[in-house]
């Protein structure tokens, strides 16, 4: 094998090179070196120990280890060594300013963090105008509402005052001017039919002696008979006769007052008659053939 072969040829070239020197050495005189083609020839024939690097002895303990690879010789030129390529530099990478990285990573964030607020904040203050708006309205709206409410009970309350003070300067008109009874009783009897016969007209006492005083000769033509009852509102009366009845007291004149204005309300007084053949004025009229 060529691993286990080379100690031995190395071992024979040693032994060989010491017979060639030594046989140099008898050709020429002692101690003078060999010529210059002889030691040509010895160095075709044997390597110098000078010429060698490290080596080893062969030990035992070598067999079966590989050698290893010669490193390839460099090709020698004539002035000498090759130098060998140079390679370029890489280029160095410009110093980094840590410092000014830092400060305009901070200010970047400051800038985005600052415009998100901004953002947010303008979207905070629609929702917020937005939920205000609607409370607002709602709250106006309830407030015309109950506006509303309370005008139209300051209305009616307005009313019903109103109605009171009329009823009492009603009643205060009554007692100041009792011969308004006179116009009262000949509007009513006006509403009779001409052909109505057993006309009689009902008043209240005091009533009474003032129409059969001084409307005595108003009634005759027509043979009105004048009656007192005493549950007769002064300033009120009803008419009586064959076709119909005319009720004109003060109670029913005051309804139909008030239902023109759209109101309902009764007359504060005594309690009025009801006939039982009462009819309204109007209805009196349409009797007439």
């Amino acid at each position: 094998m060529k691993a286990s072969s080379d100690p031995l040829r190395f071992e024979e070239r040693i032994r060989q090179r010491d017979a060639e020197r030594n046989e140099g050495f008898s050709a020429g005189t002692f101690g003078t070196p060999a010529s210059e083609a002889s030691r040509q020839h010895l160095y075709s024939r044997f390597i110098p120990r000078e010429e060698l690097q490290d080596f080893s002895a062969w030990q035992p303990s070598n067999f079966g280890q590989g050698r290893p690879a010669p490193a390839p010789a460099e090709p020698a030129s004539a002035g000498g060594a090759a130098p060998e390529p140079t390679q370029p530099e890489p280029p160095q990478a410009p110093a980094i300013d840590w410092d000014a990285e830092v400060a305009a990573a901070r200010q970047q964030g400051y800038q985005a963090g600052y415009d998100d607020g901004l953002e947010s904040l303008e979207a905070f203050k629609e929702k917020y105008a937005g939920q205000v708006t609607a409370q607002v309205s709602e709250l106006l709206s309830s407030m015309q509402d109950g506006l509303s409410e309370v005008e139209q009970a300051m209305a009616d309350r307005l009313a019903d005052v109103a109605m009171a003070l009329a009823q009492q300067v009603v009643r205060q008109e009554l007692r100041t001017q009792p011969q308004l009874i006179r116009q009262v009783a000949g509007e009513a009897l006006a509403l009779l039919v001409e052909t109505a016969r057993h006309i009689r007209l009902v008043v209240n006492p005091e009533d009474y002696a003032l129409l059969a005083e001084h409307a005595a000769q108003d009634l005759k033509p027509r043979q009105v008979q004048l009656v007192s009852d005493a549950r007769m509102a002064r300033g009120g009366c009803l008419v009586e006769s064959d076709i119909g009845t005319i009720d004109a007291t003060v109670a029913t004149r005051w309804r139909k007052a008030c239902a023109n204005l759209g109101r309902q309300q009764a007359w504060a007084g005594e309690e009025q008659p009801e006939p039982a053949t009462a009819t309204e004025p109007a209805a009196a009229s349409e009797d007439r053939p």
